[in-house]
C-alpha cells in the first residue's frame, strides 16, 4: 500500500484536541489519486464517512481503486481491491454504523472483459475490515449470467440494520432489438453474504441501448420508517416507487410518475460527450424540523442544450405528492450545471449538492461547485469549492459521476478532473 501525493492549500484549519473536525476555515482541496500507469484511468469517485467517526473515510474510482483516510480526509492511502468475481466499475461506497464500509461494483469473474460474456453477470458487494486495510473476496448479487447488471448503487439502512442496492438489470446490455428490456432490480442483505432474491420495482421497462429510453438512476435511500425510496429516469421522466418494508419477505410498492417531461438524462456537453443527469434520492431522518421530506435531485436541459441546470424536487407527505422543480444553480441563464449529486447530513437535515458548473467561463473550463440548502431545499447558496478549473477533453473518458457525503457537519464532496490529459480524483475539507 502507498501513499498518494497530498496537495493542499494554506487555509487555517481547526481541529478539537481529540482528533475530530469542529470548524474548518475556508476550504481545503485535497488531491487523492493522480492517474500514472494503470490501464483505466480513475473517474465516477465515490466516498462515505464512517457516521460514527467522521475522521474515518473511504472513496473510490474506476476501475478497482479503493482509497482510505483516518484524518478526515487530509491524506489518504490508496489501494487496488481485488475480488474472484472482478472488480469492474461503477463504485459505490457505503459506511455503516459499526465502523464497516462496502465497496459495491461491476463483475469480471473470468478477467477477461468484455472478451468473455460472464462479464455484468451480477453485481459485488466487498466488506472492509474495521482498519479499512483488509477487504472480503466479495459476495454476488442478483446472479444471471443470461443477463447484465449494471449501474448500481447502495445505502445502509439504520432501522432495520440492512444493507439496500439497486441497479439496471439489461436483457442485453447496447442490444438494439425492440423486444430487448431493461428494469430496476432490488436486493437487500442482513450479512453482506446473503441477499434477497431481486425484485423488479418498476412496472415501465426500457430499452437495453443506455441512453434516456432505458431506465436507469436508480439510487436507494431510506426514510425513518426504513422504507425504501428510489426514483428513476425513463423517456424524459422520472419515476418514483416507496417500498414499505413489513418483513424480510413482504414489501408493498407505491410507483408513480414525478416528473412527467424534460428529465432526460443522456445529453451532450462540450468537452465531455455524453453527460448523465440520472437522478438521486435522499431522506431526511435528521431531528430537525424538516424530517420525513424525500429529495430528488437530476440534471437536465430542458431550458436548451446551451443551458444544463441542476434541479431539485422534494415530498413532504411519504411521496405522495410532489413540489415543483427547483433550479439548484443560481447563475443567470446559459451556462451548463451537469454530473450532480446529492447527500442530507442527518444530524441537522442541511442539503448538500455538488456538480460541475461553467458559469464562470465562455469555453469549456469548468469549476466545481457545492449547493448548500439549510431550508427543506427551498432556497440553495451555491459555493465554488475547486480551487482552479479544469479543461476536459472528449478523447478522454471522463466517467457518469461525482459524489458526496456529510456526517455531523463534515462534508466530503469527491470529484474527477482532467489536466492536459490527465485525470486525478479530488475532495475538498469542508466544514458546515
Amino acid at each position: 500500500m502507498s501513499n498518494t501525493s497530498i496537495i493542499r492549500s494554506g487555509v487555517a484549519i481547526t481541529l478539537l484536541a481529540c482528533g475530530n473536525i469542529s470548524s474548518i476555515v475556508g476550504q481545503n482541496n485535497v488531491l487523492i489519486h493522480r492517474q500514472s500507469s494503470e490501464a483505466f484511468a480513475p473517474c465516477e469517485p465515490s466516498i462515505a464517512i464512517d457516521p460514527n467517526n467522521p475522521n474515518r473515510m473511504v472513496a473510490g474510482s474506476v476501475l478497482n481503486n479503493v482509497y482510505h483516510s483516518k484524518d478526515g480526509g487530509l491524506t489518504w492511502k490508496k489501494d487496488i481491491l481485488t475480488s474472484s468475481l472482478g472488480v469492474y466499475g461503477d463504485p459505490c461506497i457505503v459506511a455503516d454504523q459499526k465502523h464497516r464500509f462496502y465497496y459495491f461494483h461491476l463483475s469480471n469473474p473470468s478477467g477477461e472483459g468484455w472478451a468473455n460474456d460472464d462479464i455484468l453477470d451480477r453485481i459485488v458487494c466487498q466488506r472492509s475490515s474495521k482498519n479499512m486495510k483488509k477487504w472480503s473476496d466479495g459476495s454476488g448479487i442478483g446472479l444471471n449470467a443470461q443477463k447484465d447488471q449494471d449501474k448500481e448503487w447502495a445505502a445502509w439502512d439504520p432501522i432495520n440494520n440492512r444493507l439496500v442496492i439497486t441497479w439496471t438489470q439489461f436483457d442485453s446490455y447496447g442490444d438494439e432489438r425492440p423486444t430487448c428490456a431493461s428494469n430496476i432490480l432490488l436486493s437487500t442483505s442482513k450479512n453482506d453474504r446473503k441477499w434477497t432474491e431481486p425484485m423488479i420495482i418498476n412496472s415501465v421497462s426500457g430499452n437495453c441501448i443506455d441512453e434516456s429510453e432505458t431506465t436507469e438512476g436508480a439510487v436507494p435511500a431510506i426514510d425513518a420508517e426504513g422504507n425504501i425510496n428510489v426514483a428513476w429516469s425513463l423517456n424524459g421522466k422520472l419515476y418514483f416507487n416507496k417500498i414499505v418494508y413489513d418483513s424480510p419477505t413482504s414489501y408493498e410498492t407505491k410507483e408513480c410518475v414525478i416528473v412527467d417531461r424534460g428529465a432526460d438524462w443522456e445529453f451532450d456537453i462540450p468537452g465531455i460527450g455524453r453527460a448523465n443527469g440520472m437522478p438521486i434520492t435522499a431522506c431526511d431522518r435528521s431531528p430537525g424540523i424538516f424530517s420525513g421530506t424525500i429529495y430528488v435531485n437530476w440534471a437536465d436541459q430542458r431550458n436548451g442544450t446551451d443551458d444544463t441546470d441542476v434541479w431539485l424536487i422534494k415530498s413532504s407527505d411519504g411521496g405522495t405528492t410532489w413540489s415543483e422543480p427547483t433550479r439548484v444553480n443560481d447563475d443567470p441563464a446559459g451556462k451548463h450545471q451537469f454530473f450532480t449529486w446529492m447527500t442530507v447530513d442527518q444530524s441537522t437535515g442541511y442539503l448538500y449538492c455538488v456538480f460541475y458548473d461553467r458559469r464562470n467561463h465562455h469555453d469549456t473550463k469548468t469549476d466545481v461547485y457545492l449547493a448548500i440548502s439549510k431550508d427543506g431545499g427551498e432556497t440553495f447558496e451555491n459555493r465554488k469549492i475547486s480551487e482552479s478549473p479544469f479543461e476536459p477533453s472528449d478523447d478522454v473518458f471522463f466517467g457518469d459521476y461525482n459524489n458526496i457525503s456529510a456526517v455531523n457537519g463534515v462534508v466530503r464532496p469527491i470529484w474527477t478532473r482532467n489536466d492536459r490529459g490527465e485525470l486525478s480524483i479530488w475532495t475538498a475539507i469542508i466544514g458546515d
